[in-house]
């Protein structure tokens, strides 16, 4: 159960996170936020941040071998990589809609979860 609880903070985390980071680039589809000066983007982008780390410290207690849960510190990193690259992808092309998946987008995924057996797998 901690396994899976940890991935769906982590989930929620890069939702804010990608919001946080990539979320100030489309403001101007908001008319009030799109005046913000760098400093008030910022002050959004940490506003997103605080919540990101809301999830995503207790993602990472819950699955860490050294608080009790499943992971290693590398297989908690390869899952943060893995889902952050998911969420992205989903904001980017069906909320953001400023990208398309392509052919080599999917060839990519792939070899991140190559990545991810190499990590997990017990040599």
């Amino acid at each position: 159960m901690k396994a899976l609880y940890c991935i769906l903070l982590l989930t929620l985390s890069n939702v804010f996170m990608t919001l946080a980071w990539y979320g100030h680039l489309q403001l101007k589809q908001f008319p009030m936020l799109a005046k913000l000066s760098i400093f008030g983007i910022i002050m959004l982008s940490w506003g997103l941040a605080f919540f990101e780390y809301i999830f995503q410290v207790p993602a990472n207690r819950l699955g860490s071998e050294e608080t009790g849960g499943p992971f290693s510190l590398f297989q908690l990193k390869t899952i943060q990589e893995a889902v952050s690259l998911t969420v992205f992808t989903l904001i980017t092309v069906f909320i953001f809609k400023t990208d398309k998946l392509a052919w080599n987008h999917l060839v990519g995924f792939v070899f991140l979860v190559i990545a991810v057996f190499f990590i997990f797998k017990k040599w």
